[in-house]
């Protein structure tokens, strides 16, 4: 059954592209109103009209550009300045001189930050900085002089379009560092997942034929040796695992791309993936002439993905019993339906487990307790804790919460 891929797409910056789009209409059209409200003062109104002609035909036949970093070329952004430039050249033409001197708006007005921001979006605080200098340099040459008010509105423009721009950097390396850090997560899943596969399974071979190799003799020991060497080089590969390379997307505005890999279910083991199961029927299984599985008389249900690795932390729980205590050690299970919870205690009559013994085996790369158990709750969301005295015996407590106390106990 071929593997699902999952595509999480991160962006601080697409929102910002998408306000570009809808502030180039407004500020146009508030340009067009400037120039209605004060028509009387405007000596060659000609100029205007054919400017603002030329603007909003721009404007609007450039939407598509402004609404990414991938459509927002280097040769669209000259062109959009130009068209914001030329209009604040053409103010002294069509407007009269006491106007500009008092002040008074350029052609383009506000319109012209939207050009400068949109080199903030695409090339950051140094592409903005050069964007806001020619606008500063054209505002100057349009009123013939460096007067205060210019001053203050060139400052504005600039340091605006410098902190978007800065902000927009930050933001991608940001997205960057947070897709790589939630590729290693999953990854780190997935190796944990891998390593409780293998440990129920293919480790717990090797060590069964090196013990047994060693006990019988002869070629048989030498086959024991190689399969302990198999087991150790296998524990390494397991804890150690690898971390596949962090991707980001074509278009730098649809932020950075993870792409997590889902492994499905095995077919056929759930006829509908969100109907409850019974504990019950996947821990009878493990009852025996050693074990004794005490369980409630009504159904204990759980999702189906927490019902079995419920059990199958369980299974490996038992596994250490007979590995640790001996094939000759009792074990006892208990199941408890706490209602917002489900109680499963595994207790055996062995000789314990020495203080430190667990760290020690999970330096060493023995996965029982801290993968096959341990992890198996935690990504449930529940609780593993294992209480040893030596010589009397390990008690092993799984707890896994309900998420829906309602759905599962129907």
């Amino acid at each position: 059954m071929a593997r699902r891929e999952r595509v999480m797409r991160m962006s601080v910056e697409l929102p910002l592209w998408r306000a570009l789009t809808f502030y180039r209409p407004l500020t146009m059209a508030y340009a067009v109103g400037l120039f209605v409200s004060d028509y009387d003062r405007y000596i060659r109104p000609g100029v205007a009209v054919a400017y603002y002609a030329v603007l909003a035909l721009w404007t609007f036949a450039t939407l598509r550009k402004v609404s990414g970093a991938a459509a927002c070329t280097g040769r669209f952004l000259l062109c959009d300045l130009a068209v914001a430039l030329t209009g604040i050249l053409l103010t002294p033409l069509a407007v009269a001189h006491d106007r500009i001197v008092e002040g008074g708006p350029t052609l383009p007005s506000i319109w012209t930050a939207g050009a400068v921001l949109a080199f903030a979006l695409k090339g950051g605080w140094r592409w903005a900085a050069g964007a806001a200098a020619l606008v500063g340099v054209a505002n100057v040459i349009q009123r013939g002089a460096l007067k205060q008010d210019t001053l203050h509105n060139v400052l504005l423009v600039f340091v605006a379009a410098i902190a978007i721009g800065y902000v927009v950097e930050v933001a991608r390396a940001s997205e960057r560092t947070l897709a790589r850090a939630l590729e290693i997560e999953a990854a780190t899943r997935e190796r944990e997942r891998l390593a409780r596969d293998i440990h129920d399974g293919v480790l717990q071979v090797l060590a069964m034929v090196q013990r047994r190799g060693n006990a019988l003799g002869g070629e048989a020991a030498e086959l024991g040796r190689m399969a302990g060497e198999q087991e150790v080089a296998l524990r390494s590969l397991v804890a150690g695992g690898l971390v596949p390379a962090s991707r980001v997307s074509e278009d730098a505005a649809e932020g950075a791309l993870v792409r997590l890999v889902e492994e499905p279910d095995e077919p056929g083991r759930d006829a509908d993936p969100g109907e409850p199961r019974d504990l019950r029927p996947l821990l009878a299984p493990h009852a025996g002439a050693r074990v004794t599985l005490s369980e409630p008389g009504a159904p204990v249900p759980l999702p189906p993905a927490a019902a079995r690795e419920l059990a199958a932390a369980v299974g490996a729980a038992l596994d250490n019993v007979r590995r640790h205590a001996g094939e000759e050690a009792r074990a006892w299970i208990l199941v408890e339906d706490e209602g917002e919870a489900v109680l499963v205690t595994v207790r055996d009559d062995g000789p314990g487990i020495p203080e430190g013994r667990l760290a020690q085996a999970e330096g060493e790369g023995r996965l029982g307790v801290a993968q096959s158990i341990k992890g198996r709750l935690r990504d449930l969301g529940g609780t593993a804790e294992l209480v040893s005295v030596p010589g009397q015996g390990t008690e092993v407590e799984l707890r896994v919460p309900r998420a829906d106390r309602g759905k599962g106990r129907r």
